[in-house]
């Protein structure tokens, strides 16, 4: 009788077997994005500041964008009912049709100007404020953090105890003295100056990673080889280490916007006739117990953006974690 020789099952490609279960191996961006989106919180916190950054953007416009609403923030009017609110939600069963938008959702402030326009340049002016500091802070830090981690020695010693000292000092003391000589300079140049002090976490992060990873085997391969020390920072050290610096960027954000509507409340930050989210706050503290609206509405959207990116951030971190290295099906 002859014999027939079977020829062992093969695995389906791109999949392997660990424990007689079936396990999809993906590249590592793929590994990021799936950990990223099955994060309630981050999808949530992306969803969230996505919508408050195309509802500021649309509505009154930025720059050649034209907006939908049509009032203007700085413009004046008279009072209609005594400044309240006529944004308002009827039920079916009081007779009512649903949501009532009138002329003024968020009401008007005291001299009778649209308060919806003027929370929106508020939070536009935020937001720009927020991204330029965390995009600043987040490069000066890795920089210096790089540096000091490769190089260490007398590069460290120096770099280090320069960050020692910018921590030192009080963050809201030393960013109000500055943004008094560039508040009124502009958004871009006060958003500048907030990240030139908010860096030190962001370096001391980047270094400690630096440290562990100059000690591997491919950089020690690429230093035998003669490489630059500049080349293996660049190509070699800092993708390594881009979950850190993505993270970074995120928490450098959140905190910025508080940083901003502290200084501005405290009339250090956004200077008339421009504003901002704290700057508003500030106008109308006195406002709380007669005409709370004023109050509250941009507090909510700072509580609304600290809290997508905050989320955000948390859904990053733990999508670049390195020890999830694979997902299941």
């Amino acid at each position: 009788m002859r014999r027939t020789r079977t020829k062992p099952a093969q695995a389906p490609s791109g999949t392997d077997a660990v424990q007689g279960m079936g396990v999809r191996t993906r590249t590592q961006g793929q590994l990021v994005l799936r950990r990223f989106i099955r994060h309630k919180g981050a999808v949530a916190g992306m969803i969230g500041l996505g919508a408050i950054v195309l509802l500021a953007v649309t509505s009154i416009g930025a720059g050649p964008i034209p907006g939908w609403w049509p009032k203007d923030f700085s413009s004046t009017g008279t009072l209609v009912d005594g400044g309240k609110p006529t944004l308002s939600l009827l039920p079916g069963f009081l007779g009512g049709s649903g949501l009532q938008i009138g002329e003024h959702p968020f009401g008007q402030d005291n001299v009778g100007r649209d308060y919806f326009a003027l929370t929106m340049r508020g939070t536009q002016v935020s937001l720009v404020i927020a991204f330029i500091v965390g995009i600043v802070a987040t490069f000066v830090g890795t920089l210096v953090g790089a540096v000091a981690g490769y190089f260490r020695g007398k590069s460290e010693a120096a770099l280090m105890r320069l960050t020692d000292l910018v921590i030192t000092i009080p963050t809201l003391l030393f960013a109000g003295m500055v943004a008094v000589m560039a508040g009124d300079r502009g958004i871009v140049v006060l958003g500048l100056v907030l990240g030139l002090v908010t860096w030190t976490p962001t370096a001391r992060l980047i270094r400690g990673e630096v440290l562990s990873i100059r000690e591997k085997e491919f950089v020690i391969a690429a230093r035998s080889f003669g490489t630059s020390a500049r080349r293996i920072i660049v190509k070699h050290i800092l993708p390594n280490t881009v979950g850190i610096i993505i993270v970074s960027v995120t928490l450098a954000i959140a905190s910025a916007i508080i940083l901003e509507s502290a200084l501005s409340f405290l009339g250090l930050g956004v200077q008339p006739p421009d504003t901002s989210l704290g700057r508003i706050i500030s106008d109308y503290q006195n406002a709380l117990t007669v005409r709370p609206w004023l109050f509250y509405w941009p507090g909510l959207f700072i509580i609304g953006i600290v809290l997508s990116v905050n989320f955000i951030g948390d859904g990053l971190r733990d999508a670049f974690d390195p020890r999830q290295n694979r997902v299941r099906d």
